[in-house]
Formats: structure tokens, C-alpha cells, sequence
């Protein structure tokens, strides 16, 4: 079966946005005034802002809609999205997401992340000409470890699943991506902390391993075994 698309997460895949997520949730959590761990933080990641603020709610008993915390949240990071200097792509996606696009491939953002974070940073970064579609988990019914979205991003890449490949850094995203019996290439970055890619086909840390010709070929023979 041949490589005919690939399936993007976006936060620690495609742009490193998590310190900003983690300084808004922060500030978020000290307003509210409860107290999270790191485990427990990390413990979110690739869930949605709304399960996310919905566990906070009934585990702290928040007097409080989860949507009220969800707003909360969004502003302070948008305020930090336009103010810190310092974001920027993870190393080697730019050159990845142009070559598999100039190969043919079909590129499809399956996101936990809202609409409007995944437009600012396509925006900002100028990556709407790769990609045949973006998904967002905020707007689906059930978020990762649910295979929802990436069942979702398959059918809009148009393409089989069969033939079809996801890129994630999360324990959450490799569990959708595997429930939706996917192929899944896991990246483990400096980024991604406290996360587990046993079950992940490939383990990269570097966009430089999975050029064009190795993914396809490396696929090409996974297919074949």
C-alpha cells in the first residue's frame, strides 16, 4: 500500500505553542486558585481545552461552567501568542510539510487545539498552501485518546486509511491515532514531557528522519510485512 497522505498533530509537532498553553493554563489555575502538578498537567496533553477544564471543575469542585474556564484560558493565551517573540516551528517541519507536499502527498492538521488557535498559527507561519484541511478536537464530540478526529481527517484527506499516516508527540494523540487503526510515526521531542510511544509504528526525534524517500520506503515496507 502506498504513502498517499499524512495526518499532522499541531502543538509539539508542527509548532511548539505548549509553553504557552502551559504559562496560560497556569495563570488560569492561579486565578481560580487551585493548585495542579506537573503529573497531573502533563497528564492533559492532546485532550481538549474542554475536557481539560471539565475534569478541573468536578476534581476541584469549581463553582464555575467548564466553558467559563475555557474562556478564561483562551484569552490568556492569545495575549501570549501575540506577545512572546520566541515561537517558532519545530526543527525540520517547515522542510518536511513542503517536500511531502511537493511529492504529491495529502497534508490534513488533526488538532486538539480551537479553530482559532490553529488559524493563528497557519497564519502566522503561512502553512494554509500544504494543507488540504484542518480539524480541530474542540469542534468534534469526543476528544483524543478517541479516535474521533483522526477517523475525521482520514475521510477529508479523501484517502484510505490504509494508506494514510499520523504524525504525534502525545500518549493521547498515538492512542486515537492507533484506536483509528492508523499508522502512527511518534515524535519525541524535548518538548513532549512524561509521554509514552511504545505503541507508535516509528519513533523519531528528529523531522530529519522521516524525509520524503525514508518515510515512503519505510512505510512501503511496513505495508509489506
Amino acid at each position: 500500500m502506498a504513502l498517499k497522505a499524512v495526518l499532522f498533530d499541531m502543538d509539539g509537532v508542527i509548532v511548539d505553542t505548549e509553553p504557552l498553553h502551559k504559562k496560560a493554563y497556569f495563570q488560569m489555575f492561579y486565578e481560580r486558585n487551585i493548585e495542579v502538578s506537573d503529573a497531573m498537567y502533563h497528564g492533559f496533553t492532546g485532550q481538549s481545552t474542554l475536557k481539560i477544564c471539565r475534569y478541573l471543575c468536578e476534581h476541584f469542585q469549581i463553582n464555575a461552567n467548564p466553558e467559563e474556564l475555557v474562556l478564561q484560558k483562551r484569552h490568556k493565551f492569545h495575549e501570549l501568542f501575540k506577545k512572546d517573540p520566541d515561537l517558532s516551528l519545530i526543527s525540520g517541519v517547515r522542510e518536511r510539510i513542503e517536500e511531502y507536499h511537493e511529492n504529491g502527498l495529502t497534508l490534513v492538521l488533526a488538532s486538539s487545539a480551537s479553530m482559532g488557535t490553529i488559524n493563528a498559527v497557519f497564519d502566522r507561519f503561512n502553512l494554509n498552501p500544504y494543507f488540504k484541511a484542518k480539524l480541530s478536537g474542540a469542534d468534534l464530540k469526543a476528544s483524543k485518546p478517541h479516535p474521533e478526529i483522526f477517523l475525521k481527517a482520514a475521510q477529508a484527506a479523501e484517502k484510505d486509511k490504509e494508506n494514510c499516516v499520523v504524525i504525534e508527540d502525545s500518549t493521547n494523540g498515538i492512542l486515537a491515532a492507533k484506536a483509528a487503526r492508523l499508522t502512527c510515526v511518534g515524535y519525541d521531542s524535548i518538548h513532549s514531557k512524561d509521554q509514552n510511544y511504545d505503541l507508535a509504528d516509528k519513533v523519531i526525534t528528529h523531522f530529519d528522519e522521516i524525509a520524503y524517500p525514508s518515510l515512503k520506503q519505510w512505510f512501503l515496507n511496513k505495508k509489506i510485512q
